[in-house]
């Protein structure tokens, strides 16, 4: 590809973001994440990619957006990691498969379903995605002391949204809910759209990636007639991020 003196879809260069970085999806939670940084600066927006970038323990950090689904969550952090991002966490939203998840709780995946097909161009099926032990032991060490409702272990990942919430619509059903009766008899925690290509993508760049969610609802729990009310606020998911975000600074700070 042509030189144009910055990363093509980040429009960022080296300099421009700190190694430690958050990936949210969604572009309008970037400046909640950033409030939390040490003098935030706004470095730009182009595309799906929203980018912040400040200070945690006087470490430079930076958040960057990725858009919904694996192809953007991977380009997200091929052109982080080639201006020198090397630890990554996701902080997004997922739906509760596991009956245990209840609207608000605090999701730590330990791997991913390769529901997905981005990382099938990084890696055989056989590969598994599996998050970094030391960032997923942060997030998991991070929600607990908050004192959140923390689950930890594997969610599924997927190419279509309607495909989990309106699988009889789709020619494919019988497959689609074949698949979930299986995510639910392995104790699968819950089902989100990223992590599965990032945890491989991570694994070909070899740099450190985790991730964390707040479940919006359970439709496991729902069909069980169990009441429960949606919640959109990730303000919890975002506090167990950056807590433990600082903890891995505060752990590498310590090695030097």
């Amino acid at each position: 590809m042509q030189d144009i003196g910055m990363q093509y879809h980040i429009h960022c260069k080296e300099g421009d973001v700190g190694r430690y970085v958050f990936l949210p999806g969604d572009p309008g939670r970037c400046e909640a994440i950033a409030s939390f940084f040490d003098n935030p600066v706004h470095i730009g927006m182009n595309r799906e990619y929203n980018i912040y970038t400040g200070t945690l323990l006087g470490e430079k950090v930076s958040v960057c957006s990725t858009g919904i689904g694996g192809p953007s969550a991977s380009i997200a952090m091929e052109e982080l990691a080639a201006i020198g991002a090397d630890t990554f966490i996701r902080i997004g939203t997922c739906g509760g498969i596991h009956m245990d998840v209840c609207p608000g709780d605090v999701v730590v995946a330990s791997g991913a379903i390769r529901y997905e097909h981005t990382s099938l161009e990084y890696a055989p099926i056989e590969f598994p995605a599996v998050a970094n032990f030391d960032v997923t032991a942060a997030l998991k060490a991070a929600s607990e002391d908050l004192g959140y409702r923390t689950h930890v272990g594997v969610v599924q990942c997927k190419d279509s949204f309607y495909g989990q919430h309106s699988p009889e619509k789709s020619p494919v059903y019988y497959d689609l809910l074949q698949k979930w009766e299986s995510w639910k008899r392995l104790g699968v925690k819950a089902s989100e759209m990223e992590s599965a290509a990032l945890f491989v993508v991570a694994a070909a760049l070899d740099v450190r990636c985790g991730s964390c969610f707040h479940a919006v609802w359970n439709q496991e729990r729902e069909k069980a007639g169990l009441f429960m009310a949606m919640t959109e606020d990730t303000t919890g998911a975002i506090k167990v991020g950056i807590e433990a975000m600082k903890r891995l600074i505060a752990a590498d700070l310590a090695k030097k």
